[in-house]
């Protein structure tokens, strides 16, 4: 298939699937906007959480915060953000991208900004996580968070949006230590696109030119992904320098230094930024897991996504749902398979070959049928089912406690 073809089968098995909607929809859509639903909503939760897991809550050096969308307008003003957050239009005029609004009524009417970037939010709580935990260098402060632009011209799904989400880390170091740190965070960013499946070959690396980096950048690399519309940037990581910290500190006459209580210097630390789009990370998780093969005679599409974020782990079914003993025990069945993770579905609409299809389509990794085997009705089966597998459409007989393991295994 051409790459706009395959572009227009995920868009068409996100929304058939329950994955990804057009924002208000029913009144003809709002460009740049688009709504998770029942599954895309918690494969986006099991990204953010893998996230949180991997580079905040395994760490010892990492905080979380979450700061508000609205800010006074003076942080985009240090920041540089009211003068140069800008793309260029076709007249040639730049526009800058911040969306506006207001706060306050009649005289105290006050001019903000929805956020452009989450990087603000953690900024303006260093003071505050220095001076509640009292963290030692090198330290972060993580988040997850809406941001908000306002795209010319939003384009290829969710890639391009006007409300998006991210994944932000301001990770403070000594001015002397931030190449050993931005060497460690381009590591921990490759590791994290193996955890979400992302295959290595169609994820590369851009070292960015000096003319074409952010006003607040002394080094910045592209982590560039294939998808089908080309080579598009997927995550970025930033040298920042002490640019924020500094211009806050100006701006605000607030003291934002470091007290380092080896040499009793003060010194403004540099910090490294790790920022990772969550909607494009979602757009490359779907594009590279899209499959078509041959199962049975018929053409069948799934999605070959990594059990620990697919939406649901399994799906637990009765052979008949007219037999009441069948679905008595295939209830029993997954409250079983529950204890291990909660994500367990329940199907029983249609025949068998129709679920385990509809599934294959969610990126459901396996499918546990009960029968009349698992009754007794040959005893030397008694208790077990039927397990198939996703990727190959393969099915083994195995107990129930050996469905527990493998699904436990899998998502490890």
């Amino acid at each position: 298939m051409n790459d706009q073809n395959l572009m227009e089968k995920i868009v068409s098995l996100a929304k058939r699937r329950g994955f990804i909607f057009p924002g208000s929809e029913i009144y003809g859509g709002l460009a740049g906007t688009f709504d998770y639903g029942p599954f895309g909503v918690v494969l986006k939760e099991n990204i953010e959480r893998l996230w949180l897991k991997m580079f905040r809550d395994e760490r010892d050096d990492m905080y979380g915060v979450d700061a508000a969308i609205l800010m006074n307008p003076k942080v985009w003003e240090a920041s540089g953000h009211v003068q140069t957050f800008a793309d260029p239009m076709a007249d040639g005029k730049m526009f800058n991208t911040m969306f506006k609004t207001s706060v306050g009524a009649g005289e105290e009417v006050q001019t903000v900004y929805l956020r452009p970037e989450t990087a603000g939010g953690i900024f303006m709580n260093y003071k505050n996580v220095m001076d509640s935990v009292h963290p030692k260098l090198p330290f972060g402060i993580a988040q997850i968070g809406k941001a908000f632009r306002n795209e010319i011209a939003p384009r290829d799904f969710i890639f391009r949006l006007r409300e998006l989400s991210q994944m932000e880390i301001e990770y403070f170091v000594k001015p002397s230590d931030w190449e050993q740190a931005f060497e460690e965070w381009r590591k921990g960013m490759h590791s994290f696109a193996d955890a979400v499946g992302l295959p290595n070959n169609l994820v590369h690396e851009l070292e960015v030119p000096a003319e074409d980096r952010a006003h607040y950048s002394k080094r910045t690399i592209d982590f560039e992904f294939d998808y089908p519309f080309g080579r598009k940037e997927l995550w970025g990581l930033a040298y920042r320098t002490d640019f924020d910290l500094s211009a806050h500190a100006k701006a605000s006459s607030a003291e934002l230094s470091y007290l380092d209580e080896e040499t009793k210097e003060k010194i403004v630390p540099h910090v490294i930024e790790p920022s990772l789009g969550v909607d494009r990370t979602i757009l490359a998780i779907l594009t590279s897991a899209y499959r078509e093969d041959e199962l049975g005679g018929e053409v069948r599409t799934y999605l070959a996504l990594a059990p620990k974020i697919a939406p649901v782990k399994a799906m637990v079914s009765p052979l008949l749902k007219n037999k009441p003993e069948l679905v008595e025990k295939a209830k029993e069945v997954r409250k079983e398979l529950q204890k291990v993770h909660p994500a367990i579905a329940w199907d029983d609409n249609g025949n068998i070959g129709k679920r385990y299809r509809r599934q294959d389509e969610i990126g459901t990794p396996f499918c546990v049928t009960i029968d009349f085997d698992t009754l007794g009705e040959n005893p030397e089966l008694k208790d077990t089912v039927t397990l198939r597998h996703r990727d190959t459409g393969k099915q083994e007989r195995l107990s129930i406690s050996e469905v527990a393991a493998r699904i436990s295994e899998s998502i490890q």
